[in-house]
């Protein structure tokens, strides 16, 4: 199984209208739920003023001026991502903002390319429900070190979500012993993950058991009251 934690960094909120552009890509590579140390990192001249956003990311204009345009970027981003799986903190951001971005030249969404697309915040809510799902919320949660976070970084985001990604899968792989390779491993873990699991075997109990398990329980009725045996009924004249 191929995964790819993915992050981006952008001049504002709204991609709806394409009034906000992407400035930062950030893209770290996972196979088998191990790193591979294969990343992805480009700095995008977005055409317009960076606006306060500067402030999050601390990326100015004049650093961008010199930068790629997204067209330029666009086939080789692709190649890196296509097919595999993407793991997002707040995933609608990211993807809205690809997505408005691929179309602006004419090119196949992201969420087509990868369909897959696991959001952790979601996932974070859902295993902490009332608790913060912030991403440095998750780091002091489960210990990682974020301390050269200040600002905001995709490709430094990305690396600090495959850390919160492991550490917040990582009670699945008991569920994997056994398991022939790690490829069932990784798909046990993402089952996991979606909720999807296969029919649970049910195995009855044979009648020789059963009659073991109720001279048990007659047996500790004789001593004490048996809370797993039915109340005796009195007979009544």
């Amino acid at each position: 199984m191929r995964q790819i934690f993915l992050d981006t960094e952008t001049t504002g909120l709204d991609w709806r209208s394409g009034a906000d552009r992407v400035v930062e890509i950030g893209c770290v590579e996972m196979i088998d739920r191990r790193l591979t140390g294969k990343t992805y990192h480009v700095y995008l001249n977005p055409e317009r003023e960076v606006g306060d956003s500067e402030r999050i990311h601390g990326l100015s204009d004049e650093f961008l001026s010199d930068k790629k345009l997204y067209r330029t970027i666009a086939e080789e981003f692709e190649e890196f991502v296509t097919g595999a799986e993407l793991i997002i903190h707040n995933a609608n951001f990211d993807t809205g903002f690809l997505n408005m971005e691929q179309d602006r030249i004419g090119r196949e969404k992201v969420t087509v390319l990868c369909p897959q697309v696991i959001d952790t915040v979601k996932v974070a809510k859902e295993m902490f429900p009332g608790k913060k799902a912030s991403l440095n919320a998750l780091c002091e949660r489960y210990g990682i070190n974020n301390a050269h976070r200040t600002l905001h970084g995709a490709l430094l985001d990305a690396e600090l979500l495959a850390e919160v990604y492991l550490s917040m899968t990582r009670g699945q792989e008991s569920l994997t012993i056994g398991l022939e390779d790690t490829a069932d491993a990784a798909s046990a873990a993402s089952i996991a993950l979606s909720g999807e699991r296969k029919p649970v075997r049910v195995i009855r109990a044979s009648e020789a058991e059963l009659a073991e398990h109720s001279k048990v329980l007659q047996d500790i009725g004789k001593k004490a009251k048996c809370l797993w045996l039915p109340p005796v009924v009195e007979a009544t004249a």
